[in-house]
């Protein structure tokens, strides 16, 4: 998509559509204002018939107004004027684009950022009315044959500011909008694809064509040989029941010179019929979204090259499949893992944490700064926290806090679960050193606390995105989560 920054006067500028704001009690915002100016009182005019109020997500669409150069304008709901802040603008952004996708516009000038702010409000603006658009007019269309749907034609956004060092920061943050934007394209493009087609294999590819696409970027991709020799049992023992070979995949991107990197790990299994603890067959399509985690660190890596971070990044992507077979490991069996620690495998639909464990095992070798995992890891998460916030566990208070804060300035939240010694009772096993399962209580918590058994004397943290990576129902499909809060956390490392 197409984007630019202008700060040239509202009434004056010519697009397919222009959205202004309205606050409650139709109260009218700065470019609201002189867009009624210039239409001799038209948007007054319309508000006195009471059609939108300026109530938070409200939006109302008129077309040829008299005097003013757009074709189409889209009044907001801003919500009451003291409150309106960077949460609000987002929630406004998101019903405009939604309505400018339902037209037929090619261009949009949006204006719910004219008004007065500092260079780094205007920064966030440019970035997040980027990010807006991106959700409103995506649509995965690539499994469809023939004729599909009407199809969304916005291919360009502008962004209205009050003066030109304003519209030099919102340009910047387009910039770093369009770029996080094309991150979450790749990470959406991948969790929709079915299992059939998107298979460890594919991921694998994917990662050498971003290596291909990208300086900077070197792609390694190991066998199960490989990592039998590494004696990744724990991984090895969640794919015994496919016959899809199972892959690690590591990208090294280097912006930096003589710098520990932060490794991401990502979760990568592209189905998850929970092996022999077999999943009840309701929904189970959507296990084809368990690799989300694996989506998203390639999202973001393809973010941070894009930008050009001057930073040391790692991914690392474990990826297989989970199915039953006459094979598959059994409840009950114990396994070894890459750190030589044993486990038992109470439930073998527990199987994300298997596969994380060896990868962030693998991770230590690279003498990391950072670690984080990211995985569609316990429906628990999805009973705690909903489809909105993220699970976020570490036991590093700093790293904690730079997390929840990214997510907090990019609209891609998260939420602080425990670590605490109590919960790590559970996964005690009378066998192993430890077991995959503790009880239904606190399910979320006890599978960090697992993690956290491999990552001891490493600066870690776990996002838990099982409620927050896709969509069920009629809106189903991935989010592109959490590739914002990454690349936010990223960027603020190295502003």
């Amino acid at each position: 998509m197409q984007f630019h920054a202008t700060s040239g006067a509202p009434a004056r500028q010519k697009t397919d559509c222009a959205i202004v704001g309205i606050f409650e009690k139709q109260a009218l915002s700065p470019a609201a204002a002189e867009l009624d100016k210039a239409s001799k009182g038209a948007i007054s005019k319309v508000l006195a018939q009471g059609d939108i109020s300026g109530k938070r997500g409200e939006t109302l669409l008129l077309r040829h107004v008299a005097g003013l150069n757009c074709v189409r304008l889209i009044l907001t709901g801003l919500g009451k004027q003291d409150e309106y802040d960077a949460h609000n603008h987002r929630r406004a952004l998101a019903a405009a684009m939604k309505l400018v996708a339902a037209t037929s516009s090619r261009d949009a000038l949006s204006f719910l950022g004219w008004g007065p702010a500092d260079k780094s409000e205007f920064q966030r603006i440019g970035r997040d009315t980027l990010l807006a658009a991106h959700t409103a007019v995506y649509r995965f269309t690539e499994m469809k044959s023939g004729r599909s749907e009407r199809q969304p034609k916005l291919d360009s956004i502008g962004i209205g500011v009050p003066s030109r060092s304003a519209a030099n920061a919102a340009q910047t943050g387009a910039e770093e909008g369009a770029s996080i934007a094309a991150g979450m394209l790749l990470s959406q493009d991948l969790a929709n694809l079915p299992a059939n087609v998107c298979t460890p294999t594919y991921l694998a590819t994917t990662a050498k064509k971003l290596a291909r696409q990208h300086r900077n970027l070197r792609a390694e991709v190991f066998s199960e040989a490989d990592m039998k020799r590494l004696k990744m049992g724990a991984l090895l023992s969640v794919t015994r029941g496919t016959q899809e070979p199972a892959k690690l995949v590591v990208l090294h991107y280097k912006g930096a010179q003589s710098q520990a990197p932060v490794v991401l790990v990502g979760k990568g299994i592209t189905f998850d019929a929970g092996g022999i603890s077999l999943k009840p067959p309701q929904a189970m399509d959507e296990m084809k979204f368990d690799m989300s985690g694996a989506a998203s660190v390639l999202g973001c890596m393809h973010a941070v090259a894009s930008l050009k971070l001057p930073i040391n990044l790692i991914v690392i992507v474990p990826t297989c499949e989970n199915l039953p077979s006459g094979l598959a490991t059994k409840p009950g069996d114990i396994v070894r893992s890459m750190s030589g620690k044993t486990i038992e495998i109470l439930n073998t639909d527990a199987e994300g944490r298997l596969i994380l464990c060896d990868a962030l095992t693998y991770a230590r070798r690279f003498k990391p700064s950072i670690v984080i995992d990211v995985a569609t890891l316990t429906g628990a998460c999805v009973i705690a926290l909903g489809g909105h916030l993220t699970g976020l566990m570490s036991p590093d208070d700093q790293l904690a806090a730079d997390l929840l804060a990214a997510g907090e300035r990019i609209g891609d939240r998260a939420w602080r679960l425990p670590l605490s010694e109590e919960y790590h009772e559970g996964l005690k096993s009378n066998f192993a050193d430890f077991a995959n399962v503790g009880g239904r209580e606190g399910g979320a918590i006890t599978a960090g606390c697992f993690l956290s058994k491999f990552t001891e004397g490493m600066t870690w943290a776990h996002l838990d995105i099982a409620g927050t990576a896709w969509k069920s129902g009629a809106q189903k499909g991935s989010t592109g989560r959490p590739v914002p809060l990454l690349v936010e956390y990223l960027m603020e490392r190295v502003r």
